[in-house]
């Protein structure tokens, strides 16, 4: 099966030469300073073919001011499909005019040789539909480098961790996957919460995502992070992934680490009962996965969460 997918990616379209054009889809979320910042960083990149930014605002009016002409054109639109994060990349993917679709979020922003890099990795790999990178996270004036150790990502690795260093602003596609042969965004995942890490295994099951192991974009951490505190959140998108991916729910090791993120979400919420009930799936399934025996101990006191967060990422980590 997956010899015959990959055939589906050296006949759907011709590879991507040097010079391939980018279109940058980035979602708009009422952080206007951060936006322009991301705006800049991928009209300033050191890449030679053509290059156009699709700027989507969801559930806020489009800010037509950004709007540009010139050789890196930016398109300025409003989110038509589903309210949220993944309606509103879906809405710049189909918008855009370039053979490579990449994803940067509003709060991020890019070294200006990251398309560069990655595009000559495509070019290598003409059967590759996706293309990663590793990340710098930038958090409290602290700024921690997430390196894979890879440059390709299996789907068993992918079922095992989310391997979060592999950020959604450091993809970047083949439109044609998009459109025509794997898919776009889920729109069904509650709150657009995990889109990323369900596009991650999607993709590698159809062939193992490309990395250039080389933090190529920084990424702010923080509570003005979108998903950052939204426990409800993070508790149904994880019972969705679950329920949706399989191979991730009958792994010991990626259903525990789920199990726990799921137990800390309720234990920073105030729900002592189910923290705990969570937290002991967690363990039966990994009793070496630590998110259990900290949403244990958080369930206790629920505001010591803040503390445990604020501790992993200023060393770029999360739970």
């Amino acid at each position: 099966m997956l010899d015959s997918q990959e055939g589906l990616f050296e006949r759907a379209d011709k590879p991507p030469d040097a010079c391939a054009g980018v279109s940058v889809v980035i979602p708009a979320h009422q952080r206007p300073v951060e936006l322009r910042r991301a705006i800049a960083a991928v009209r300033a990149q050191e890449y030679a073919g053509p290059l156009e930014v699709v700027v989507v605002f969801d559930k806020a009016e489009p800010d037509e001011s950004l709007t540009a002409g010139g050789e890196r054109p930016v398109r300025v639109l409003r989110n038509v499909r589903t309210p949220g994060l993944a309606g509103a990349r879906n809405t710049g993917i189909l918008a855009s005019n370039n053979e490579l679709v990449a994803f940067c979020d509003d709060d991020d922003y890019w070294k200006s040789n990251k398309l560069a890099q990655q595009v000559d990795a495509l070019v290598a790999s003409p059967g590759a539909p996706l293309v990663t990178s590793a990340i710098e996270v930038h958090y409290d004036g602290r700024v921690t480098p997430r390196l894979a150790g890879t440059d390709v990502v299996t789907h068993d690795m992918l079922v095992r961790s989310r391997m979060s260093m592999l950020h959604s602003s450091t993809f970047l596609f083949r439109k044609s996957a998009l459109t025509q042969t794997v898919g776009l965004v889920n729109e069904e995942i509650p709150g657009s919460q995990n889109e990323d890490w369900d596009l991650l295994l999607r993709y590698s099951q159809v062939h193992p995502v490309l990395h250039v192991d080389s933090p190529l974009v920084k990424v702010t951490w923080g509570k003005s992070s979108f998903f950052s505190r939204r426990w409800d959140t993070k508790i149904e998108s994880s019972i969705w992934m679950l329920d949706q991916h399989s191979d991730v729910a009958r792994h010991s090791r990626g259903a525990a680490r789920l199990m726990g993120q799921i137990a800390f979400a309720y234990a920073c919420s105030g729900h002592r009962r189910r923290a705990w009930m969570w937290a002991a799936r967690c363990l039966r399934r990994d009793p070496l996965q630590w998110r259990g025996a900290l949403a244990g101990a958080v369930a206790v006191v629920p505001p010591s969460g803040e503390y445990a967060l604020g501790l992993l990422h200023r060393f770029g980590r999360g739970v």
